[in-house]
């Protein structure tokens, strides 16, 4: 589940140039099933192959390449990072290209740093056209772009390298696949309501290890971790009755990765369609369901532009003997890009099987600032 779904479902071209929309937060008002006539949507399981998946699908109204990663400066200094770059066809067939600037593909990317030893959270938005190479994406050789800012293959396959900066931040990162893509839902299909046609194509690249530069107001820091990539990409909306998700990314000290989402309707319960997936580093994945899994929220952080927003929960997996609390490293990680959400990293502690276990990952909240 990702946060382009509240930015670029209803757009016009003229609001994807033309800045905020006073309404650009209301998600009931963004996510509906109008204008989807004529692109492809995910209705049935299909195979995956790769590379070639981890390119565009042009076919399909809207897509992104989420990466998000905890990472040390080599003094012990603690960062987390968030770079998106977002894909959206405002037509569902390709113009005649009787002009290099003729397009119908629109790229929205996303920079998010967070620094934890100064309670500091940075965060850079741009927009770009598809044509004369402003922004694009392919799949051999993998890259994904808008502007210099890039998740590109140099060889031909892994490592990725990661770049962007903007004002006082930029990102230059080594990014190489320690897993296999994993198959969120069902075999890769992704439900998001009872709805036949509110469904994604959905994989997750959960443990890259990262290594590089993180400069901060003119300040380099050499860093490594690890990060997480999420791809996916549909044509379909969320129903009328859902407002919001809580999205959970989580790296435990075991080996194990846990993602989660938790889908919220109108009258504050938990669709039945939310779901996870914990995995392993031994090609093992298991996908939970609605009742699988349950969270409870331990506190809130109130905005100081409204809204608020959990900030601390509680995670049982009763099935794998697992509970976990999830903290974050600052409070305040909340984007004010085109639309606002609050997306951050965080920390991990509990139990599993009776037995202490760590970790770290990332939370996205949605549809919580009107």
């Amino acid at each position: 589940m990702r946060v382009l779904w509240l930015v670029l479902l209803t757009l016009s071209p003229e609001f994807v140039f033309a800045g905020e929309s006073e309404s650009a937060s209301r998600l009931s008002e963004l996510l509906n099933e109008e204008n989807s006539e004529g692109f492809a949507k995910a209705l049935t399981v299909r195979d995956f192959s790769f590379p070639e998946d981890h390119g565009p699908h042009p076919d399909f109204r809207n897509e992104w390449w989420y990466v998000t990663g905890n990472l040390d400066g080599l003094d012990g200094r603690r960062f987390g990072f968030e770079i998106t770059i977002f894909r959206f066809s405002l037509t569902p067939a390709s113009p005649e290209p009787d002009s290099d600037w003729r397009t119908n593909q629109v790229y929205i990317a996303h920079l998010a740093v967070t620094d934890a030893d100064e309670d500091r959270f940075y965060v850079a938005e741009r927009y770009s056209r598809g044509a004369i190479g402003l922004a694009g994406a392919r799949a051999e050789p993998f890259r994904v772009w808008i502007d210099d800012w890039e998740i590109a293959s140099e060889t031909g396959g892994p490592p990725w390298r990661v770049r962007a900066a903007e004002d006082e931040l930029a990102l230059d990162l080594e990014l190489t696949p320690l897993r296999q893509p994993v198959l969120n839902g069902d075999r890769g299909l992704s439900k998001k309501s009872s709805s036949v046609d509110s469904a994604s194509y959905y994989y997750s690249i959960t443990r890259l290890r990262t290594e590089g530069a993180l400069t901060i107001a003119g300040d380099e820091y050499r860093v490594s971790g690890l990060s997480w990539l999420d791809r996916e990409w549909s044509t379909s909306a969320l129903a009328g009755d859902q407002v919001g998700w809580d999205w959970f990314a989580l790296q435990l000290s075991d080996g194990t990765d846990l993602m989660l989402y938790n889908i919220r309707k109108s009258d504050g319960t938990a669709d039945d369609n939310s779901s996870g997936t914990l995995s392993t580093g031994f090609g093992k994945a298991v996908g939970l369901k609605r009742d699988d899994f349950d969270i409870v929220i331990n506190s809130t952080w109130e905005s100081p532009q409204g809204g608020i927003y959990p900030s601390g929960w509680t995670v049982r997996v009763p099935e794998q003997d697992l509970e976990l609390n999830v903290v974050p490293v600052i409070s305040d990680q909340e984007l004010f890009t085109t639309v606002r959400y609050w997306e951050g990293a965080v920390d991990v502690a509990g139990t599993r099987g009776g037995e202490r276990i760590s970790g770290r990952g990332y939370v996205e909240l949605t549809g919580y600032a009107d």
